[in-house]
């Protein structure tokens, strides 16, 4: 048990960790780093064969255990390509959560279809009722496990397979996440994951996407920018890419060699990255859960978790000022918490999608994000300063409540 009280001591900002320092690059990068440099060999298709960004792809598809991957500039370029790759129509509905980042309707609306925004609840998922209503006459579903909630994927694929709908998974924030032991980015059609500083392997920016059918990989890979004959470096495709090259269009989304020097060292990690994320996650959550002002959704029972940031809702009746305060003592005591939905600007409300239109009426998710709140948690973060930052958090809603 971790008591609280108004005089109980907490750390000083001083005490506490960045938690917006984003992973170190382990030592064997560094030195492919610089081999690579020497070469100038940067340009993914200058070397015949066993180019690293080829080497990561079959490295990928191996820890993931699919049959294709694609690694390109960024998990939305790999969203894009996967709604491209899937030859949808112009002005196609595509089903997303009203819950994720504001790249993820961009995708859509850059491959020239329609989002179409489904609510999500306080158990931060997809609402299965409001998803059954809208499935009718959608062309796909791109699910984000936003992050790192994992949606009911079990009823979501029986409903689209039911109904003949593709599912994409935007698994951005669930790289390691398990759902009922298969790896999540594996269960639909095709999986997208992002290389980004703030995910669970760190290289600045990069994406990568998986998929167990030949001709979505084959598609993707020519829109990616294999031009000319560079399709016949990404092995085991070569018929599907004979019939499709110069009859798509480019988009130039590929992965530089430079990146995935930084992210390949970082594969072996993973395993144990994920199980310090889940030990950190799930020890915060209990000291929350010992604030009754404080509610943290719990995994699905299908789900095993690889998170590395946290969401609580304050629970209760909260005035927007009072949500606010909570903020404002939060940055005080040295922890910078955000809530969804009074962060301005912030790129996870949908009502600051203004590109898509007016913003349509999704009541139990403008209620979620207006009192969840967000806090990075880094792998790297010891049991101590676990416990400082659960620490800080209860005395912090103590001062204002």
């Amino acid at each position: 048990m971790l008591n609280m009280s108004l005089d109980t001591p907490v750390p000083s900002a001083l005490d506490l960790p960045d938690l917006h320092a984003s992973e170190p690059i382990p030592e064997a990068a560094r030195a492919a780093i610089e081999a690579l440099l020497r070469s100038g060999d940067l340009f993914r298709y200058t070397a015949p064969e066993g180019a690293p960004v080829a080497l990561l792809e079959a490295e990928f598809a191996a820890l993931l255990g699919s049959r294709y991957a694609l690694a390109v500039s960024s998990c939305s370029a790999a969203l894009f390509l996967c709604l491209k790759a899937l030859d949808l129509p112009a002005g196609a509905k595509v089903l997303i959560p009203a819950f994720t980042f504001a790249a993820v309707p961009s995708a859509v609306v850059h491959a020239e279809c329609v989002p179409v925004l489904v609510e999500v609840d306080h158990s931060l998922r997809i609402d299965m009722e409001d998803f059954r209503a809208k499935l009718p006459g959608a062309s796909a579903v791109l699910i984000s496990h936003m992050r790192g909630h994992t949606s009911d994927m079990d009823a979501i694929m029986q409903a689209c397979d039911a109904a003949g709908v593709p599912v994409i998974e935007d698994a951005a924030h669930s790289l390691g996440t398990l759902w009922n032991g298969r790896k999540v980015g594996t269960i639909g059609k095709a999986g997208c994951f992002s290389f980004q500083s703030y995910k669970m392997i760190n290289a600045g920016e990069g994406g990568i996407m998986v998929t167990d059918d030949p001709e979505l990989a084959a598609r993707a890979v020519i829109m990616s920018g294999a031009y000319e004959q560079n399709w016949k470096k990404h092995p085991g495709l070569q018929n599907s890419f004979g019939h499709w090259q110069n009859k798509l269009p480019l988009y130039n989304m590929r992965m530089q060699n430079l990146s995935a020097v930084v992210i390949r060292p970082q594969l072996d990690l993973l395993d144990e990255r994920v199980e310090k994320g889940l030990t950190n996650h799930d020890r915060l959550a209990e000291i929350l859960g010992e604030e009754p002002l404080f509610s943290v959704p719990p995994a699905l029972g299908p789900e095993r978790r690889a998170p590395d940031s946290i969401q609580f809702r304050l629970a209760g009746d909260w005035s927007d000022d009072q949500a606010r305060a909570f903020l404002a003592e939060c940055k005080r005591r040295g922890l910078g918490v955000q809530i969804f939905g009074l962060t301005e600007g912030n790129a996870r409300a949908f009502w600051n999608w203004e590109f898509l239109g007016p913003a349509p009426d999704l009541p139990k998710t403008r209620a979620m994000l207006m009192r969840t709140a967000d806090l990075r948690l880094p792998v790297r973060l010891t049991a101590l300063q676990v416990e400082q930052i659960g620490a800080t958090l209860i005395a912090a809603v103590q001062a204002v409540r």
